[in-house]
């Protein structure tokens, strides 16, 4: 199993990618902490990981809070004994409308939610996972954290910043056994992309050279990878998740 006798954190684990992550983390052999705002969802997401024998916990967080996300990490080395991977996928798409239109108080959660929370995160799991010895973290970007679109400016800066973060934090701990990367998905059947395009899929799909719009457990097994020593020589890098999205010009 890739991640046989790992301790694992998954933010946004309540939905989407999140809880395929956290799924997929248990079935690897991680002991997973599930934590997510949502906190009957987030039962309902631990039962499941429960229900396939892996162990599990799970915490009610806002990644808007510091406290709450060093409570987040503290309960995890506490209840497992160490912290070696994380996950920091948490997440909301804010509101689409051209920059100038933006109302600042949904601007600013979105970065603060998308940018902050991700740096909250890190900042307490590197921490827990220096201490342990070593470890990996995965953040969630997107392809729109490496190109842009129109009406969604809080966002894309947010992910443009978290692969900034990310390579910036990959320096940092090169020489100290942890390592830092992204995924940037494009569009993948969540809850997020569904409420995001009202339901229109086809239309989600019509810009990926495939065809389709991505499974949530498509981006688990790239997540898991990266997490796992059988990625032991990359650090700082951003992987596009996007059926060849970022390949064409035009």
């Amino acid at each position: 199993m890739l991640l046989g006798d790992k301790v694992a954190i998954v933010t946004g684990a309540a939905s989407g990618l999140g809880k395929a992550t956290a799924l997929t983390m248990a079935r690897e052999g991680a002991a997973v902490m599930l934590a997510d705002i949502d906190g009957e969802a987030l039962e309902a997401a631990t039962a499941e990981v429960t229900a396939l024998g892996a162990s599990c916990e799970y915490v009610v967080v806002d990644v808007i809070s510091e406290d709450a996300v060093r409570d987040m990490v503290d309960q995890t080395v506490t209840r497992f004994g160490r912290l070696d991977v994380a996950y920091n996928s948490a997440g909301i798409e804010g509101t689409a409308a051209p920059m100038h239109q933006q109302d600042m108080a949904d601007a600013e959660r979105t970065i603060d939610v998308l940018f902050k929370g991700t740096y909250r995160c890190m900042k307490y799991e590197i921490s827990a996972m220096l201490e342990s010895g070593g470890g990996s973290i995965v953040n969630a970007s997107s392809t729109w954290g490496l190109n842009a679109y129109p009406n969604r400016s809080s966002y894309i800066s947010s992910k443009h910043a978290v692969c900034g973060l990310t390579k910036t934090a990959a320096l940092e701990l090169a020489q100290q056994n942890v390592r830092v990367n992204a995924v940037a998905p494009g569009p993948i059947m969540t809850p997020m992309l569904r409420r995001d395009w009202q339901g229109d899929i086809e239309k989600a799909a019509n810009g990926v050279p495939m065809g389709r719009v991505g499974r949530p457990e498509e981006v688990a097994e790239a997540v898991v990878w990266l997490c796992s020593d059988r990625a032991s020589f990359i650090t700082g890098h951003i992987l596009p998740i996007d059926g060849g999205m970022l390949c064409q010009v035009g």
